[in-house]
């Protein structure tokens, strides 16, 4: 265990590099258009470099705890920020989309181990008595990076160009690369562990693992683009994420030496239970922060950066209140009843949003109902991370970590995918009741068209194109209607979900009081 400054640097890299990598998990998302317009790219190759990121981030988790092992964790971690920050630069020098599209690949390598392997450091570096509080630090990174990164790519997009989004990694990295040089240390378990030699590693896991999270994860990421299951390529790529991911498992629960080890999820009770929970959290984390911009952005009007920066407080709220939490689980408040409070508080969030998103809706009126979410994020995260991981050392609770993360990204992708599909669908269909209402045989219709054409042709309008910029303006405000009457339906719909997975709360088995929790390996 580390003490005093050389404690807290550590504390300093591993929470920046776990910044970084959530950062840029969604800092690009509001440079988009730019991009397009730089790289001469369509909207649908744009959105690979989206989705290039994620398929490397979710294969790379769920192996950090072999590849610690392999090759020392304090190594893996090193190279890790060193790809990390090169491919950063690469990608700001990219000269068309491939090229960028291929450079956020090899970021998501880097970055994928940059979050596992910053949980398995943090932790290590606290006695067990402190667990809870390293733990805490680790959350404030998890739940506030997703956040931060709308607020600081609007920024960079509304003052600088796209390239930057890419370039604030520099030095970041570069520091964090000196600071792991000098203050980063494995422990004795992984300093004296023998490499397998080459031969008895499970390239067969390793070839499953990549075929099947990574082609479920491309279908999730490219599904609403290619209209999901009418399209021969997400068809086939399904295909392939049913066979890799029952061949990864039959493989994983039958190999010796297994490059993920599932077994543990039949020898740890809440191991299993936090598996599917971190799916929900994951599920609700990334779906309500991708739901919000895009909200405020299209109905409301907001810049990128203004967006950020009404998220902002809330995360914050969050991050602050993950060392509460984990005082509270110090002093032996059960996961049990924290879980619960989080789940029925970020209920009480979506329920909040869907009844006060309106046309006239202002920055003061989101600032309450996000506070509320952060505070339901903070009793959900923390807690489910310590009860998912008690009882477990050693090479299980690698495992464990690495499982868990992958779930959670997993629970993301599912969110955003399922989000966005209802989105675009239900706004078609929510049009259909309200047209029923407007007709040029409707007395309110007429004289809404006839107040519209009039204002038109008082601006110096002819009186034909008054009278088709009355019909668009028309449809404007039945689109925003229908808009929002679907926003608020999908806020509903994340808050049923967690409602619906409370049940699974009374499978948590309680720790016997002052069990610890082994992270030494964890990743």
């Amino acid at each position: 265990m580390e003490t005093g400054f050389t404690k807290w640097i550590i504390v300093v890299t591993v929470v920046m590099c776990c910044l970084l990598e959530l950062i840029d998990t969604s800092i690009v998302n509001v440079a988009l258009t730019q991009m397009m317009g730089n790289l001469s790219a369509t909207q649908q190759e744009v959105t690979w470099v989206i989705a290039s990121y994620g398929i490397a981030n979710v294969i790379v988790i769920p192996m950090t705890g072999f590849l610690a092992e392999q090759f020392g964790r304090k190594n893996y971690y090193l190279v890790s920020v060193i790809i990390f920050t090169l491919a950063s630069i690469a990608c700001g020098q990219s000269t068309n989309i491939w090229e960028l599209v291929a450079f956020r690949f090899i970021q998501g390598i880097g970055g994928g181990a940059l979050m596992a392997t910053s949980q398995a450091i943090l932790v290590d570096t606290f006695p067990p008595k402190q667990l809870p509080l390293g733990q805490a630090l680790f959350g404030m990174g998890v739940i506030i990076g997703p956040t931060i990164g709308p607020t600081l790519g609007g920024y960079i997009v509304d003052n600088y160009d796209w390239p930057w989004i890419f370039y604030v990694n520099v030095p970041v990295g570069i520091l964090a690369s000196i600071f792991t040089m000098l203050f980063i240390r494995d422990p004795e378990r992984i300093k004296n562990a023998i490499p397998r030699p080459l031969r008895e590693i499970d390239w067969a896991g390793v070839f499953l693992l990549i075929l099947g999270v990574g082609s479920l994860q491309l279908v999730l990421e490219q599904g609403e683009t290619e209209d999901w299951f009418e399209s021969l390529y997400i068809n086939s790529f399904a295909l392939l994420a049913a066979i890799g991911l029952i061949g990864f498992v039959w493989r994983e629960l039958t190999a010796r030496q297994p490059i993920v080890d599932l077994r543990i999820l039949g020898r740890s009770r809440n191991l299993a239970v936090g598996a599917v929970l971190s799916f929900v959290l994951g599920f609700g984390m990334f779906a309500s922060v991708f739901i919000f911009p895009i909200f405020t952005q299209r109905i409301l009007g907001f810049t990128a950066a203004q967006t950020g920066l009404i998220l902002l407080p809330g995360a914050l709220a969050s991050g602050f209140m993950m060392p509460v939490i984990g005082k509270m689980l110090q002093a032996g408040v059960p996961q049990k009843y924290m879980i619960p409070t989080g789940f029925l508080i970020f209920f009480v969030f979506t329920f909040w949003m869907a009844r006060i998103i309106s046309p006239t809706a202002g920055e003061e009126d989101f600032f309450w109902p996000l506070m509320v979410r952060g505070l339901g994020m903070g009793l959900i995260f923390l807690p489910i991370t310590t009860m998912s991981l008690a009882g477990l050392s050693g090479k299980d609770a690698g495992q464990a970590a690495g499982l868990t993360g992958m779930i959670r990204q997993l629970g993301g992708s599912f969110g955003v995918a399922i989000v966005g599909t209802y989105l675009e669908r239900s706004i078609a269909q929510n049009r259909i009741g309200p047209l029923a209402n407007i007709s040029l045989y409707d007395t309110n219709t007429v004289e809404r068209i006839q107040a519209f054409t009039q204002n038109f042709v008082s601006r110096g309008f002819p009186l034909e194109q008054a009278r088709q910029q009355a019909y668009a303006a028309l449809e404007g405000i039945l689109m925003k209607q229908v808009s929002i009457i679907t926003y608020s339906q999908v806020f509903t719909m994340i808050g049923l979900f967690f409602v619906v997975c409370l049940p699974l709360v009374l499978l948590i088995k309680r720790a016997r009081r002052g069990e610890a929790i082994d992270l030494n390996a964890a990743h």
